[in-house]
């Protein structure tokens, strides 16, 4: 029997605020199978659990589901109880399973989630193309440049489903849900990476646009595969694609000149003009395919990988790599936030004295911080582990403030 793995985060309300010794039970068939506590990070951990051989993922087929699924059940003291069903486990995958704890003033004896299958394995409806720009309709682009937000407002159901809930999603974590939606985490990781380039551009695209915001709509994007992307509320995000997110979260395709993302169509397996297809990208990276080279094989040579230079709400912007031995201001920052974020993750250890060089006591809270979120542990402070640093920093401020106003 092959083996997935999985890692439980648990908080109350945000990610600033992790739950430590949360009981967490794995269910089987309604039948307890695991239970373990979370640790004073809110995590879980590392569970293996059987599930199907990572074969049945790597070509197209509808005999048996790629990936077995498990229900948990997480409780907290002084929190309500949180059921989350349908959780994925993939053959030699680490996924990762957020839980949102709320307070018992909510009223609420317990919080249920249902996770719905992968978009490769049920027929959801394709998108319409009815409300999407074509070269001779360009809706009206509102914002001056393109910028990637803290968070975009998702609507989860079709735009004139008025009783469909809202959902204040952050930026990067909605492009995580969607990927891990929409596509298999045992593909390669070009693939991954060509497909996760066009769910951004897609993204952007929308935020670029005001497409739903200048029809009246309060939302950025829906959740429905007739209109948009697969989003799946608390859904199941797998590290494979979550780490390929965290490096590429502010690379997005544009065609020619055209100035705005890419309205980057794709569909399971076509060979529709304009769209990619999800299977055969996946036959293009086995192949050796990059990721450019797999994109422009679906919408054409002129299309390009560009950088958003604006990145809304955090606040530092990346410059340069950090390493043990550097010295600077930016070693300094990085020493004082991690010291922060210690007040909410107290195994990240403490910086004595920032000073502005990285010494080895900065290393390894680097190396700490990334076992938490999943990052590469290398304790060098790169794009993706500056940025997280900076989301979660500010989260913990935010919480902070919330807490003295």
């Amino acid at each position: 029997m092959a083996k997935g793995y999985l890692k439980v985060n648990v908080y109350s309300d945000t990610v600033a605020n992790p739950i430590r010794g949360a009981l967490i039970k794995i269910l089987k068939n309604n039948e307890e199978i695991y239970r373990t506590t979370t640790n004073e990070s809110g995590q879980s951990n590392l569970i293996p659990l059987d599930t199907v051989d990572k074969s049945y993922s790597e070509y197209e087929q509808y005999q048996k589901r790629p990936y077995d699924t498990y229900d948990i059940e997480v409780s907290a003291l002084g929190l309500n109880n949180a059921i989350i069903r349908g959780v994925q486990i993939f053959d030699d995958v680490t996924s990762i399973q957020d839980v949102y704890l709320t307070s018992v003033d909510n009223e609420e004896a317990e919080t249920i989630s249902e996770i719905t299958p992968n978009t490769l394995w049920t027929n959801y409806p394709s998108n319409t193309d009815t409300n999407n720009n074509t070269d001779n309709q360009i809706s009206p682009y509102v914002l001056k440049q393109v910028v990637i937000p803290q968070n975009i407002i998702v609507h989860d159901g079709i735009p004139t489903n008025t009783n469909a809930p809202n959902y204040t999603v952050p930026f990067v974590d909605y492009i995580k849900n969607v990927a891990s939606s929409e596509i298999y985490s045992t593909w390669p990781q070009e693939t991954i990476k060509a497909n996760v380039l066009a769910i951004i551009s897609f993204t952007l695209n929308r935020i670029y646009t005001e497409w739903y915001k200048s029809r009246g709509y309060d939302f950025t994007i829906t959740s429905t595969t007739t209109y948009d992307q697969k989003y799946t509320r608390n859904g199941t995000i797998f590290e494979p694609i979550s780490k390929v997110v965290d490096e590429i979260f502010t690379n997005y395709i544009r065609n020619g000149v055209r100035q705005e993302p890419l309205l980057a169509h794709y569909k399971s397996d076509t060979t529709e003009s304009g769209y990619m297809s999800q299977w055969g990208s996946l036959d293009l990276g086995n192949k050796g395919y990059d990721a450019l080279n797999i994109l422009r094989y679906y919408y054409g040579n002129n299309v390009n990988i560009y950088n958003a230079q604006v990145i809304d709400y955090y606040p530092y912007s990346f410059t340069s790599t950090l390493q043990e031995n550097d010295c600077n201001n930016d070693v300094y920052f990085l020493q004082n936030a991690l010291n922060y974020i210690h007040g909410s993750y107290p195994k990240i250890p403490l910086i004595k004295n920032p000073s502005g060089y990285y010494d080895k006591n900065t290393k390894e809270a680097v190396e700490t911080f990334q076992s938490i979120f999943s990052l590469n542990q290398t304790g060098i402070t790169d794009f993706q582990t500056w940025y997280k640093i900076s989301y979660i920093l500010t989260a913990v401020k935010d919480l902070t403030e919330s807490l003295y106003q």
